[in-house]
């Protein structure tokens, strides 16, 4: 007798409750936090525009910090590698998190987020590739347009006021997710300076002390914030770039809750440095990195010089292609199909909003080009590309949010009052779409 086919799970779909609930919570710091991302980079911007541009890189060249140690750098270079460590220590408890208990948990749910994520880092690259080869530029930059700013996009998703669905929502956090993982992996691998071996080697050891002490439940914060300074700092010494020395420790921090734990570590760090990160962290970065002085004759560089265009059309077009196509790829050769209730569209749109690339982009702009006046333009085409993608997206998600609102009433419905949306309770699943992994 023939197997019965399996199931084909729902793209896209309602999110299960637990999975909906961590989601929000993280969303709703991204979105606030992106908002002040927002307006740091319009401070930027006119400030060093201003007749005050002159104080405006005073303070970003100024110069501080413990010489001996090799960490006497500007605030433009504390923000970089300091408070960008702990964005990106926030960002590998996120991974940490989709691995044991989100969408990335199983093959099966991880392969069309993953899918996509890759083909919109590779798509971006080899957009950027093309334009500067046939423009007889530099190949330096390929990865300027690879990751997408889940801040930044969802700040523009506040500003439209859209009830843009939860599994939407979600889908663009685990594509940010895989995004930062691949930023970092390129970082560590295509920019480090020469090899300092022995710093290196003490800020793996402080790694495996980390690790040890989340083994054998060790807790008190007086352990880890001096070790994670210290792998920080030895880990920057060691030529590597120190925001890898943040994900690693966020990978490593237990996700898990023991018996009687109201919060796992990972959870109670999140809670603690998500707010952090999002309002300080990656707003101060975007001050001192955003500060690009705009003139007619640099936004025109921008399109005829090939290495910031080729920035320019992988985030706009590179990144909406490659989403996309990988989406699409991976449902129609898996078991996922699409919710009945959204189109692609509504995925293209989303593609399409991916192309913001604003804090990783910047930061992977700064390393690739240790010009100024290059770096300069570079950040330019990073600022364009993602005000170019950011309006096109809020075109197209304006035009589906009569669809998304009405996906969103469902979603949110509880007439009994009791906290939990009634399409969770019911005993067949609701317009919503429903009961696959999302």
């Amino acid at each position: 007798m023939a197997a019965a086919p399996r199931e084909r799970s729902t793209f896209l779909g309602l999110l299960p409750w637990p999975e909906r609930s961590a989601v929000a919570q993280a969303l709703r710091t991204e979105t606030a936090g992106g908002l002040v991302l927002l307006a740091a980079a319009v401070v930027a911007l006119v400030w060093a525009n201003s007749p005050w541009g002159g104080t405006y890189e005073e303070i970003r060249d100024f110069h501080f910090g413990i010489g001996a140690i090799g960490l006497d750098l500007s605030v433009e270079h504390w923000t970089a590698d300091g408070l960008l460590s702990i964005f990106f220590l926030v960002a590998g408890i996120e991974l940490k998190r989709e691995l044991v208990v989100g969408s990335l948990r199983t093959p099966a749910t991880a392969a069309l987020p993953v899918v996509a994520a890759l083909c919109g880092m590779a798509v971006p690259a080899a957009v950027y590739a093309a334009t500067a080869t046939v423009g007889g530029g530099g190949l330096e930059g390929w990865a300027v347009p690879m990751a997408t700013d889940i801040a930044f996009a969802l700040a523009v998703l506040a500003v439209l006021s859209t009830h843009l669905p939860s599994a939407l929502r979600a889908f663009l956090l685990t594509l940010a997710v895989v995004d930062d993982l691949g930023a970092i992996l390129v970082i560590a691998v295509f920019f480090t300076s020469d090899l300092n071996l022995v710093a290196l080697a003490g800020a793996l050891a402080g790694l495996v002390v980390f690790y040890v002490l989340q083994r054998y439940r060790v807790r008190g914060w007086w352990w880890y914030v001096p070790l994670g300074i210290a792998t920080w700092a030895l880990m920057y010494n060691g030529g590597v770039h120190a925001t890898v020395a943040g994900v690693a420790m966020g990978l490593i921090l237990r996700t898990t809750r023991d018996k009687g734990e109201n919060a796992s570590p990972a959870e109670r760090t999140s809670h603690l440095l998500h707010p952090v990160s999002a309002g300080v962290a990656v707003p101060l970065f975007a001050l001192f990195a955003a500060g690009v002085a705009v003139s007619t004759g640099s936004l025109g560089e921008v399109f005829t010089q090939p290495e910031p265009l080729g920035v320019v059309l992988g985030l706009v077009a590179g990144k909406t292609l490659g989403i996309f196509a990988g989406t699409y790829l991976a449902a129609r050769f898996t078991r996922a199909r699409l919710n009945p209730d959204l189109a692609w569209a509504d995925v293209f749109a989303l593609a399409v909003l991916a192309g913001i690339g604003f804090t990783v982009a910047l930061l992977i702009g700064e390393l690739a080009f240790p010009d100024p006046a290059d770096a300069e333009l570079i950040k330019a085409a990073v600022l364009l590309g993602s005000l170019v993608a950011a309006f096109l997206a809020a075109l197209l998600v304006k035009r589906r949010n009569g669809v998304y609102r009405r996906l969103w009433e469902e979603e949110t419905r509880d007439d009994d009052a009791d906290g939990i949306p009634d399409i969770y309770q019911r005993t067949s699943p609701g317009p919503a779409g429903a009961t696959g992994d999302g």
